[in-house]
């Protein structure tokens, strides 16, 4: 394809594809699977000082055990906005603070729990799948219009829908792929 526009789109449509599957697996990486992960906090956002700001730039999180994650305060004072944070993030965590560092025991998963999980990841990589079938759409219009502006033929059009929907079915394999991992990452014991 040597149109330089249509390549654009192309190029374009790449670009955005991978956007959203990056940005689904790092969703992917904040559901909980059988051990503990500092990821699963990624979500969680502290009132600090009066913001809402991610746990990340006011706490290192570690996890020294399969079971516990550690969380460090950069600020001392923050223990209790952290604490709280964690709890209201709805994660089914009871984090405990001991005055200098906040200890978040992570229980072992029930099936039912195990399944509910699975669903979320599977929820969240259709919402993916949605994302890359609307930037599909666009682009395809987007090329339509430029054949069209441009009185280009027909057989150019065709070749560019037809690479943008390998495109499309690449990106859709690859979410199929990171959710399948996922799910059984989730349902192992």
């Amino acid at each position: 394809m040597s149109d330089t526009p249509i390549q654009d789109q192309l190029d374009s449509a790449d670009e955005q594809m991978q956007e959203t599957a990056s940005y689904l697996r790092s969703e992917l990486n904040t559901i909980r699977a059988g051990r503990a992960r500092p990821a699963m906090l990624d979500n969680v956002k502290v009132d600090y000082y009066g913001s809402k700001t991610p746990l990340n730039q006011v706490a290192s999180v570690s996890a020294p055990q399969a079971d516990l994650l550690i969380v460090q305060p950069f600020d001392q004072n923050a223990l209790s906005d952290i604490e709280r944070g964690i709890m209201m993030a709805n994660l089914g965590l009871n984090p405990s603070n001991d005055g200098s560092v906040i200890r978040v025991p992570v229980p072992p998963l029930s099936e039912e729990r195990r399944r509910e999980l699975a669903g979320t990841a599977r929820e969240r990589a259709e919402e993916a799948k949605i994302s890359i079938r609307n930037i599909r759409r666009e682009i395809k219009d987007t090329i339509q219009r430029i054949v069209k502006e441009q009185n280009l033929s027909e057989d150019v059009r065709y070749g560019a829908e037809e690479d943008l929907q390998e495109l499309t079915d690449k990106y859709v394999k690859r979410i199929d792929t990171m959710t399948e991992r996922k799910a059984d990452e989730i349902m192992e014991v």
